[in-house]
């Protein structure tokens, strides 16, 4: 299979199946270069971000409806052709035509050369969040919801840096590390605490395959950051798969002490172990277990504990395009009543003068500060220390919201 038709494979059972991009990549079986690796990576990415604009580029051109897997196959030609300067047009447009159906090469052709000759296709309407719904391909409900929460301008600006090429942030573990030996190294370029960015692809280091450096965005590492965990602690981590801040509290920790890490899922379970393995992180005790029910613990017998909520993901749309065609308002509300169960059935186990923090990526009041002030109204033994909104254009990273609270 060559590289572009794998990724119109991938494309299709995002799209069409609702399939996420970095599982179905994680789990590639063909053997590929490295160069069409970056490729695949770059048209599959690409078109997520920009799909309802690519879309605006050429549907005026067909008549009649179009196969799903058709349209797929268009976008990310498409996509090509207005994006990818180094690619010839002639070889985007030929590959499109091979890899159509029979009965669909002369469309698909005609279409392709049409869009090709007249440019990109600007919006034509003035209403500032319809432009940019279709310009930078957000459900106009979502821009609608961040204007009405953080104002137009910080929805605009978010919705635009969404559209940038996310930045891989990495984190030097301590537990096998000296960072400050780590970021003399060539390529590295240290961003803050222990925080980096690497010129080239981190996931294919040795230092990752080792788990000497983790890949954990920037303001992931903040939130952990935090929580202020400490040698000798009792630690529960609510929702931890896979285990990439159950680490980050590990090495803060030292490894004394004891870590619980919970997640829902067996299978997401697994992971945590084999992350807490290669990490020589050796005080963590992963189970399974839903976090919105009570847990085998003692009352009052955590000094820390993290709440990483399951959210809407609305933080991390360069990374993780996709979810803005997926999310609908009502799966929010559903999100929002199993983040408040899990607020309820862990906070019993913090210790008078502990911390609990929650956290979620995404950009919205009902998830974040509406969740808390709930919380906190019914729970007066709970105290605000801070809480705090990051922006995707603030930090170049992802968008995070983060509380922490002491029990009093």
């Amino acid at each position: 299979m060559k590289a572009r038709e794998y990724a119109w494979s991938v494309l299709d059972r995002i799209i069409n199946q609702h399939g996420y991009a970095n599982l179905i990549l994680r789990s590639r079986k063909e053997a590929f270069s490295a160069e069409d690796i970056r490729l695949i990576n770059e048209i599959v990415y690409g078109t997520l971000r920009n799909l309802t604009f690519l879309e605006y580029q050429w549907k005026d051109l067909a008549r009649g409806r179009v196969k799903q897997k058709t349209a797929v196959l268009i976008n990310m030609s498409v996509y090509q052709l207005l994006y990818l300067d180094r690619i010839p047009a002639y070889a985007v447009i030929n590959e499109a035509v091979e890899l159509s159906g029979r009965g669909e090469k002369g469309f698909v052709n005609a279409v392709l050369h049409k869009v090709q000759k007249r440019g990109m296709k600007m919006p034509v309407t003035t209403d500032p969040l319809e432009k940019a719904a279709l310009q930078y391909s957000h459900p106009l409900w979502l821009l609608k919801m961040w204007v009405s929460h953080y104002g137009l301008e910080n929805a605009l600006k978010t919705a635009e840096k969404d559209q940038e090429r996310a930045i891989v942030y990495g984190r030097v573990n301590t537990l096998k590390t000296d960072p400050e030996v780590f970021f003399r190294k060539p390529k590295v370029t240290h961003t803050e605490d222990l925080c980096f960015t690497y010129d080239g692809i981190l996931s294919e280091t040795d230092w990752f395959r080792n788990g000497e450096v983790i890949i954990q965005d920037r303001m992931s590492q903040r939130v952990v950051s935090m929580l202020d965990a400490g040698s000798g602690m009792n630690v529960m981590d609510c929702c931890a798969a896979p285990g990439t801040k159950t680490q980050q509290i590990c090495a803060a920790m030292k490894n004394k002490g004891t870590i619980y890490a919970y997640d829902l899922y067996p299978e997401r379970v697994k992971l945590i172990e084999e992350l807490m393995k290669r990490t020589g992180s050796l005080i963590v005790k992963a189970a399974a277990g839903d976090a919105s029910k009570p847990a085998d613990l003692p009352d009052e017998s955590m000094d820390r504990i993290l709440i990483d909520a399951p959210c809407s993901g609305l933080g991390d749309l360069s990374h993780k395009p996709e979810i803005r065609y997926h999310i609908r308002p009502e799966d929010i509300d559903e999100l929002v009543r199993t983040q408040k169960s899990i607020l309820e059935a862990s906070c019993r186990y913090l210790k008078k003068g502990g911390i609990l923090v929650y956290s979620t990526c995404t950009l919205n009041r009902k998830e974040n500060e509406n969740q808390i002030a709930a919380f906190l109204k019914e729970h007066e033994d709970f105290e605000l220390c801070e809480e705090h909104t990051w922006f995707p254009f603030e930090f170049e990273s992802d968008g995070f919201y983060c509380a922490r609270l002491m029990k009093k």
